[in-house]
Formats: C-alpha cells, structure tokens, sequence
C-alpha cells in the first residue's frame, strides 16, 4: 500500500475520482495503484501524471519505502 500516496491526496483535499480523471484512467485503476495492487513497477508516464497532479516529485515512486 502507497500510504504516503493517499496522505498527499487527503491533505489537498482530493478524491480518487478527480486524481483518476485528471491523468486520463478510472477510479479503480487510481485505486489499485494507491493500494499498491497495481503498478508495481509504476509505468514513468502514469508516475508521472499523478506526480504532476499531486505536486511531488515522480521518482518518489521508484524510492525504497
């Protein structure tokens, strides 16, 4: 589980649903990457969108938790 995923989505204040729609996938796929049930490894281009919507660093990702 990307617990420190869901933190930064709570803190701002965001849904799945609104994640989901602004990098182009549904609210289960959002959900399962946040769940760590998909996306191990996270393809960069997703990586990347979610990082652009949530405002961190995409790489963060690919770092040992």
């Amino acid at each position: 589980m990307r617990i420190w995923l869901k933190e930064i989505r709570v803190s701002q204040n965001k849904t799945q649903d609104r994640i989901a729609s602004e990098i182009g996938k549904t609210r289960q796929y959002y959900s399962a990457i946040e769940n760590g049930t998909r996306g191990n490894p996270l393809p960069v281009p997703i990586a990347q969108k979610i990082a652009a919507a949530l405002g961190f660093d995409w790489q963060r990702f690919y770092e040992a938790q």
